[in-house]
């Protein structure tokens, strides 16, 4: 029998290493749990920030908010999210969160693909105020 646990606070946050430590937290404990085909990710959006988007290759991913709410962009679409809401990503969609008041807890998952991931520089809430 093979296992691991951890906590996810204790897996290291990657966003200021990338320069987003303003913005959000940025956990990815697949690795720290020897995951081999499962990809996850922790993040907290802190309160009134707006992530940056991003979008992939490969991966579909489903993100389940834990706690807040704020909203997330899908492409062009903009729709109001909460706690325990599932949203399924197919890996072409672009999508971005923005954190209401209280921040914006979030669990990721999805199959883990090297190099999938696109990280998009364009500010694509600039048209949402």
């Amino acid at each position: 029998m093979s296992f691991t646990i951890k906590n996810l606070r204790e897996v290291e946050d990657v966003a200021p290493r990338f320069g987003f430590e303003q913005v959000q937290e940025a956990r990815f404990p697949w690795r720290a749990l020897e995951a081999e085909q499962t990809g996850m990710a922790y993040h907290v959006i802190k309160p009134g920030q707006r992530g940056g988007a991003h979008r992939h290759d490969q991966a579909e991913e489903i993100y389940l908010v834990l706690s807040g709410s704020g909203r997330i962009k899908l492409d062009d679409e903009v729709r109001e999210i909460g706690p325990m809401d599932a949203i399924r990503i197919s890996p072409q969609v672009t999508r971005a969160f923005a954190a209401g008041p209280e921040g914006l807890e979030l669990l990721v998952f999805g199959p883990h693909h090297d190099a999938d991931g696109e990280i998009l520089k364009d500010d694509v809430w600039e048209d949402e105020g």
